[in-house]
């Protein structure tokens, strides 16, 4: 569970870092570990995973994305997140003229 943890977190915020600019990683990780939340969260429940299991569960995953959305967010400036999107619509209109 570990490894997968860390696989989920790990790869996607090298690649953000690597390919985005400085003032936007934190939004955009933000919304990436919300995303992952959501999922984790959705998973446990399909799979009826008990919440009050002895061992790590994906309940516990999903606390610890959301936890780690949020320091993300309150790091991050508001200003930040209005760059992420200016620079996502940028590059749709880009991919859109060729």
């Amino acid at each position: 569970m570990v490894a997968l943890f860390g696989t989920l977190v790990g790869f996607p915020a090298v690649l953000m870092i690597r390919m985005l600019d400085q003032e936007i990683v934190l939004p955009a990780f933000s919304i990436l570990l919300f995303a992952e939340a959501a999922i984790a969260a959705l998973v446990a429940r399909a799979i009826h995973v008990g919440e009050n299991a002895a061992s790590i569960t994906l309940w516990d995953f999903a606390g610890a994305f959301t936890f780690m959305g949020c320091a993300a967010a309150i790091l991050g400036e508001p200003d930040q997140a209005a760059l992420f999107f200016e620079e996502q619509a940028a590059q749709r209109q880009e991919s859109q003229l060729k």
